[in-house]
């Protein structure tokens, strides 16, 4: 049974990204604040859940949600800065964005720069203890899916349609007969400089 929030009483926003571990695409982030006495057990981590399930509970959310806001960070800012402070980035994007300031920050994984003072606690697999997390999961989740279906359009060989930038086999094929396109990372092949900090 998922909690709703960590520090009631405080418009604690759950935050969550999407997209981290893709080869095209950018990382999309998502911030929720709903309110203490929401309860939905039909949400969980969005990895966890069929497409349509998603969808579902995205109107849910956005129909219940005190307030919530999905930012993206492009690829091209992911190869200058690298992919985790891109998600941090795109994550400060969405707070910064949303109609009520939040008193805490509850955020997914075991990273996160402070924002504006903002008292914040990280949670590794947070998407499947706290409902807040677990809507920004699901937002960040279904608004990236639906960018890379739209991108997906211009470059149809990569069929992002379907595996939305992940490194399938089908992917990973298209691009060494294809190339890369200009939605490609060019960084990903140095992994361990995508996961620095400082």
């Amino acid at each position: 049974m998922l909690e709703t929030c960590y520090k009631k009483k405080c418009n604690e926003a759950g935050l969550d990204e999407a997209g981290r571990g893709c080869l095209a695409g950018p990382v999309f982030a998502a911030a929720v604040i709903l309110p203490d006495d929401y309860y939905n057990k039909e949400m969980r981590d969005s990895k966890m859940l069929n497409e349509k399930q998603r969808e579902i509970l995205r109107l849910e959310i956005e129909k219940n949600a005190l307030c919530f806001c999905v930012m993206k960070v492009d690829e091209k800012t992911i190869d200058s800065i690298n992919i985790l402070k891109s998600s941090i980035l795109a994550m400060h994007k969405c707070i910064e964005k949303l109609k009520l300031k939040p008193g805490h920050l509850l955020i997914d994984g075991n990273y996160f720069l402070p924002f504006d003072g903002i008292e914040h606690k990280t949670i590794v697999k947070g998407d499947n203890k706290f409902l807040n997390i677990a809507a920004a999961s699901i937002l960040a989740k279904t608004y990236r899916d639906e960018w890379m279906k739209k991108i997906g359009n211009e470059y149809p060989q990569y069929n992002w349609a379907k595996n939305k930038g992940y490194a399938t086999k089908e992917h990973v094929n298209a691009i060494n007969h294809w190339g890369l396109s200009p939605y490609h990372r060019r960084s990903f092949t140095l992994k361990s400089a995508q996961l620095h900090l400082l």
